[in-house]
């Protein structure tokens, strides 16, 4: 004999009921699976992957697609807003060029103090621009406002180098940077294109790393950077070039005259280094030992720029000069009676110590060499010439 109360308790909705609908509305406690009311529940209750999936689906529903593909250019995961930029660059409605042209993405800063210890967090916003490369790969710039700073570190500075100095004053123009230093897989993507100057090993990182594509790109010459800022020239009608070292730690200081953009001391939560060695008063940590994947440290600096201290060095422009003596004031590369044998590195690498990772330390290496050695980068700057990078 049937139980009607049983039955009727059986064709109630559960918690993890799927809902397969269009609009309609949604049961309290269901899972959605579908219809923009699912999209939008998968949207907010999901974790990454999920919700970039969702994001594949949110323009077929309108203006309520489109409203939730733009407010998804403000997610907390820097996944999901490169995810939405790539999906709404596509369209043309007027609202996603009035969104994009005004695109900005969140991160998270700290401030540390001489021991390590947190002193400040905020979030901030910076403005983005997203290079298709081809294949589902991309670049990622973010605009860098001109200013005025003091290049170099004081002789008081702890690890001060004379080559580090004399202090002096330098404007700085406009420009757009790589959020990250170029990855494998922007390198492979960029290195198919046609030959400018040079040739390009599709993999110089063999030697020393395991294949990654979201690794530094390492083993790669000046000169090697240098071509591959002219492939993506061509591609692109935009002048991809190495940036000048009063560039790179402009960039790199993001307003800061502390040793390190996060304050006066580097910790293992904050960069890749040889945390076996202290800076002031911090205190030592683990060392990885080997390099990192881009993005897998959770702040920026307050330009919305990532893995400035340790990690990969980094190619700058400028041939070598042993101090600032006649620097140029306005940024630009010196070229003048520079050593060309030589170019500038930047940033300190995986396992240098902590001091050699500060925003005023730099090194020189063999313009021609690079796959003898495993540790140098580079990342790639645009002048400001194009205006329209936002909303294209």
């Amino acid at each position: 004999m049937c139980n009607d109360k049983i039955t009727d308790q059986f064709n109630q909705p559960k918690d993890d009921d799927g809902v397969w609908g269009d609009n309609a509305s949604v049961p309290i406690g269901d899972a959605v699976m579908g219809g923009l009311e699912g999209v939008k529940r998968r949207f907010v209750i999901s974790r990454v992957p999920e919700r970039i999936q969702a994001l594949q689906e949110v323009l077929n529903y309108g203006a309520e697609g489109i409203d939730l593909a733009i407010a998804a250019l403000n997610d907390e995961s820097w996944d999901v807003q490169v995810a939405a930029y790539l999906l709404l660059r596509q369209r043309t409605e007027p609202e996603i060029a009035q969104a994009l042209s005004e695109r900005q993405y969140r991160v998270k800063v700290t401030s540390v103090d001489a021991q390590g210890q947190e002193i400040a967090r905020q979030v901030q916003s910076a403005r983005i621009f997203v290079e298709k490369l081809g294949e589902g790969v991309s670049l990622a710039l973010t605009y860098i406002p001109g200013g005025r700073f003091s290049m170099g570190s004081p002789e008081t500075e702890k690890g001060h180098y004379p080559f580090e100095g004399p202090q002096h004053l330098v404007n700085i123009a406009p420009f757009y940077i790589g959020i990250f230093p170029v990855t494998q897989a922007q390198w492979q993507a960029v290195a198919a294109l046609p030959q400018v100057n040079h040739a390009l090993f599709p993999e110089p990182w063999r030697r020393s790393y395991l294949n990654d594509a979201d690794l530094p790109v390492v083993g790669v010459s000046w000169y090697e950077a240098v071509e591959f800022c002219a492939r993506l020239t061509q591609k692109t009608g935009r002048n991809y070039r190495l940036l000048s070292e009063a560039e790179w730690e402009y960039a790199c200081r993001a307003g800061t005259t502390t040793p390190f953009h996060f304050g006066q001391t580097i910790t293992p939560l904050l960069a890749n280094y040889n945390a076996n060695r202290t800076y002031a008063l911090g205190s030592k940590g683990k060392c990885r030992q080997q390099i990192t994947r881009v993005n897998s440290f959770v702040f920026a600096n307050a330009f919305g720029l990532y893995d400035l201290h340790g990690n990969v060095w980094e190619w700058c422009a400028d041939p070598w000069h042993e101090n600032y003596e006649g620097a140029p004031s306005d940024g630009t590369v010196w070229e003048l009676e520079g050593d060309t044998r030589y170019r500038v590195l930047r940033g300190g690498a995986w396992n240098l110590h902590p001091k050699g990772c500060r925003s005023a330390y730099r090194d020189k290496h063999e313009s021609d060499s690079g796959r003898a050695d495993g540790l140098i980068s580079f990342r790639v700057a645009v002048s400001q010439e194009y205006p329209l990078m936002f909303g294209r």
